[in-house]
C-alpha cells in the first residue's frame, strides 16, 4: 500500500456556488443534476470508460442527518463495488509472511515498485528464519529500490526474527501479536488481517483518508479516529472489501491534485464534485491503472483482474 506516512489533506471549501446548489436542495427543491454536462463512467467490470448520463442522485445539502450519512456511505460503496468487482491488494504475495514484509516495505513508495523488488528478496529468502539470518548489506542493496533501504531492512529483519523466536516462523493473526512486530503498525495489520486471514479491517492509507473526508464521511484526521468513524458507518464484514473500493477509486479516479470529476460513477453522491475536472473527455485523460487503459500494479495479479480487461505490470527494468 503506497504512502504508508499519515499524509493529511485538508478539507477543501465548497464554491459559492455550489452552496447556493445545496441551499436549495435542504428547502426541498427537486431539481437535477440534468444542467450539468453528462457525466462518464468507468463501464462496470471492465478496463473502458463510456459515456453515461448524469444520475439524479441529490448531493448532500447543509446538515445531513446521521441516518442519511450511513446510506450515502453505503450506496458509495455499493457503487464502487460495482465499479471495481475485481479490486484486491496491489501488493504480490503466496503467504502471509511475503504480505507483511511487502506492506512494510510499501512505507513511502509504490506498490509496483515493491512488486518490482519482492521477487529477488523472497527467492533469496523465502522465510523468517532465512530473512532474519541475511547479511544485512545484501538486503539493504535488494531494496534499495524502494527508497529508504537502511531503515527498511531494520524493520524487515527484524519483524523476520520475531517471526522465528516468538512465533515459531509463522505470522500471527492476531492484531494485538501483529503490531509487536518492528516496522508493523495497525495499517499494516489490518491487511495482513483482511488479505491473509480473511479478519475485517479497515486500511487508512493515505487514498482513504483523502477521500473519506472528501465525501466528508468524518472530519478526522487522525487515522485511528478515522477508522473509528468510518467502522461505525459500515457492517464490520464489509470494512476489508470497503477499503479495497475506496482506495482503487482513490488511485484511479480520486486523484489527489486532479480528481477526475467528470468520469466519476459516483459525482452525484459527492460533495467535493466539481474540485476537479468535470469535462467527460478531459477527466477521462486522468484515469490511471486498467481505468485508462494501462497496466496495474501486480505482476502477478488475480485471474478476475486480468478477466475484467486489467494487464499485470512489466518486471523491474523491462522496457
Amino acid at each position: 500500500m503506497s504512502g504508508a506516512t499519515e499524509e493529511t489533506d485538508a478539507p477543501v471549501k465548497r464554491t459559492a456556488a455550489k452552496k447556493t446548489t445545496g441551499a436549495k436542495k435542504a428547502t426541498g427543491a427537486k431539481k437535477t443534476t440534468a444542467a450539468r454536462k453528462p457525466l462518464v463512467a468507468p463501464e462496470k467490470a471492465t478496463a473502458s470508460v463510456k459515456a453515461a448520463p448524469a444520475k439524479t442522485v441529490v448531493k448532500p445539502a447543509g446538515e445531513e442527518s446521521r441516518t442519511a450519512l450511513v446510506r450515502r456511505a453505503r450506496r458509495i460503496n455499493r457503487e464502487l463495488a460495482e465499479v471495481f468487482p475485481y479490486a484486491h491488494p496491489e501488493l504480490d504475495f503466496e503467504n502471509p509472511f511475503q504480505l507483511v514484509v511487502a506492506t512494510v516495505l510499501s512505507a513511502q513508495t509504490t506498490d509496483l515498485r515493491v512488486n518490482q523488488t519482492t521477487p529477488a528478496l523472497f527467492a533469496k529468502y523465502p522465510t523468517p528464519e532465512d530473512l532474519a539470518a541475511a547479511d544485512p548489506e545484501e538486503v539493504e542493496e535488494i531494496l534499495r529500490p524502494t527508497g529508504f533501504f537502511r531503515a527498511k531492512t531494520r524493520s524487515v529483519m527484524g519483524l523476520s526474527k520475531v517471526l522465528a523466536e516468538d512465533f515459531g516462523g509463522e505470522v500471527p493473526g492476531r492484531l494485538e501479536d501483529l503490531v509487536k512486530l518492528p516496522g508493523v503498525g495497525r495499517k499494516t495489520a489490518f491487511v495482513v488481517l483482511g488479505n491473509a486471514f480473511g479478519r475485517p479491517g479497515i486500511t487508512v492509507d493515505t487514498h482513504f483518508q483523502r477521500l473519506v473526508r472528501r465525501w466528508r464521511w468524518t472530519e478526522e484526521t487522525d487515522p485511528d479516529k478515522i477508522e473509528a468513524a468510518v467502522g461505525a458507518l459500515f457492517p464490520k464484514s464489509d470494512w476489508t472489501d470497503l477499503s479495497h473500493h475506496v482506495i482503487w477509486h482513490g488511485r484511479r479516479i480520486c486523484h489527489a491534485r486532479k480528481p477526475a470529476c467528470g468520469a466519476c460513477p459516483i459525482a452525484p453522491l459527492c460533495p467535493a464534485y466539481g474540485e476537479g475536472e468535470t469535462d467527460p473527455e478531459k477527466a477521462k485523460k486522468l484515469l490511471k491503472y486498467e481505468k485508462g487503459g494501462l497496466p496495474g500494479q501486480r505482476l502477478k495479479p488475480p485471474q478476475a483482474y486480468l478477466d475484467a480487461g486489467g494487464r499485470p505490470a512489466p518486471p523491474l527494468g523491462a522496457g
